[in-house]
């Protein structure tokens, strides 16, 4: 069984964290995630750096520049995780953008994936109906869970295909706005949150966006499974560096 499932089976709300690849150090990849695990996450989502990251803010365009900067690729990506089973056992995510896959070959990028123990991909700019009708034979080959976006714009029929579609959770982003650490959500997400709890969709959601403390991971998580950061975990990278991990996530919850 996928890695995300057995995950999402388990009680109790997840923390997700998601850490640009080749940031702070090129080298410091493995040292976070390993880190990661230890201090008592349950998943990881490693961003493949892109040169146009359309859905993210500011905090996480500078890693992934800084990570392209470092010569991170594809390929040193996948060598450096290439052992990484041999010390990690939680879910990991591959969060990139459909160029970089593209560049790889489709296949040859799920089947690496396979081979080095990736659970799951979150693709920003890949629409489901694409991935439906193109793609998902060839993910579902691999045992790849394909992770799907959706905001408090998208429509409920689009969100009940995607629904139809997914076979691990939803990534409900809490806001139409691109990545970044809030303070706290207002009434309106709230009420985006709990909307979406009501629809009883078949795959659980995962928050994310706007995550950057313990208030801000309650809050989330009161309708959904768990909540992902991003933003104030790189910022928290830059200040500290590849080796303070367990201080970050030992004060979410």
């Amino acid at each position: 069984m996928n890695r995300i499932v057995k995950k999402l089976a388990t009680k109790g709300k997840l923390l997700s964290i998601y850490f640009t690849a080749g940031y702070p150090s090129l080298s410091d990849t493995t040292k976070i995630i390993q880190g990661l695990e230890k201090s008592g996450v349950d998943m990881i989502e490693i961003g493949l750096p892109f040169s146009d990251p359309l859905a993210d803010g500011p905090t996480i365009q500078e890693s992934s520049t800084a990570a392209l900067r470092n010569g991170m690729t594809t390929e040193i990506l996948f060598e450096q995780l290439k052992a990484i089973r041999e010390t990690v056992s939680i879910p990991l995510i591959i969060m990139g953008y459909f160029n970089p896959i593209l560049q790889y070959g489709i296949e040859a990028f799920c089947k690496k994936c396979l081979e080095i123990g990736i659970d799951g991909l979150i693709i920003p700019d890949l629409p489901v109906d694409v991935y439906h009708e193109e793609y998902q034979a060839i993910f579902e080959k691999y045992g790849l869970i394909n992770v799907f976006l959706i905001t408090p714009q998208t429509s409920e029929e689009r969100i009940r295909f995607i629904d139809s579609v997914s076979n691990g959770f939803i990534y409900m982003v809490s806001s139409a706005s691109v990545t970044g650490a809030k303070s706290g959500f207002g009434q309106e997400q709230q009420d985006y949150f709990e909307r979406i709890e009501n629809m009883k969709l078949s795959n659980p959601q995962i928050v994310g966006f706007g995550i950057s403390n313990s208030e801000t991971f309650q809050q989330a998580t009161k309708t959904a499974k768990g909540a992902i950061i991003g933003s104030a975990f790189i910022k928290h990278l830059t200040k500290n560096g590849a080796g303070s991990v367990a201080d970050f996530a030992s004060k979410i919850r």
